[in-house]
């Protein structure tokens, strides 16, 4: 029983100083925000439109047929018993809601959150970081801040985009490839959806991109040594983003709906 206890209070106190270093790095990395050295700025900004590049204009071929596929399958779905149910508002609240945030989410953790863990842990085992830092220049603006930006601003784009597609494109496929009354669909979505929607969806993509962001910085920081080391922190990181990510979505949803 004691071993027990031991082992439960040496967990619980390792995720606790886990969690408070997540929280430390976030705010060291908002801090920046506010600060404007002239020294970098450009150097930042290519860095910031790179990340945007790449976790968001070259996601858009996987994330587009995903879209279409999701919202013509729900249409399609739930047009069948749309005597039980109110399309418009059905839509909304899977899509809007819950399954546009939640997807990109799961598309970046996918594409970009070992990309990110990877890149981090290479640059610190070699020593690039510590490079910058004696150039004079603060690794967290160069490294850091660049990709917070980047990936945050990358994931509430793919969320717009999804949730287009998802509801006009899977209405325009299922409008021209069936025989499926659709009635006055885009009516029902213009009455369903309001303010507080559009809010939670953006709300949870930006905790999102912190959350997948950080860390990912904070498992690619932690290697020092080996590279080796590397296997591990990414599924790591990858498996407490979805973690962290579900949770978020989860007390969004209450504090907005409940």
């Amino acid at each position: 029983m004691d071993y027990i206890a031991g082992y439960i209070g040496r967990k619980a106190t390792i995720t606790t100083n886990h969690i408070s270093n997540l929280f430390a790095l976030t705010y060291r990395i908002f801090v920046l925000i506010f600060q404007k050295p002239k020294a970098g700025r450009a150097l930042v900004r290519r860095i910031t439109l790179e990340q945007v590049y790449f976790n968001c204009v070259q996601v858009l071929p996987i994330i587009i047929p995903i879209a279409l596929v999701f919202g013509s399958t729900l249409i399609i779905q739930f047009a069948k018993v749309s005597g039980q149910y109110d399309l418009g508002k059905t839509m909304v609240m899977l899509i809007v809601r819950e399954l546009g945030p939640v997807t990109t989410a799961i598309l970046v953790i996918l594409r970009s959150a070992t990309a990110v863990t990877i890149e981090i842990s290479y640059m610190n085992v070699f020593h690039e970081i510590d490079a910058i830092e004696m150039a004079g220049i603060d690794p967290m603006r160069i490294v850091c801040l660049p990709r917070l930006i980047g990936i945050t601003s990358a994931i509430l784009c793919l969320f717009i985009v999804f949730d287009i597609l998802a509801i006009i494109g899977g209405y325009l496929i299922v409008w021209v490839f069936t025989y499926i009354p659709m009635g006055d669909f885009m009516t029902q979505i213009g009455k369903a959806i309001t303010a507080t929607d559009i809010a939670v969806g953006i709300i949870k993509t930006i905790f999102f991109g912190i959350a997948i962001t950080v860390t990912c910085l904070k498992h690619g920081l932690s290697i020092k040594e080996l590279t080796t080391d590397t296997a591990v922190s990414i599924s790591k990181a990858s498996i407490e983003c979805f973690f962290y990510c579900i949770v978020i979505n989860v007390i969004t949803s209450i504090l907005f709906y409940m």
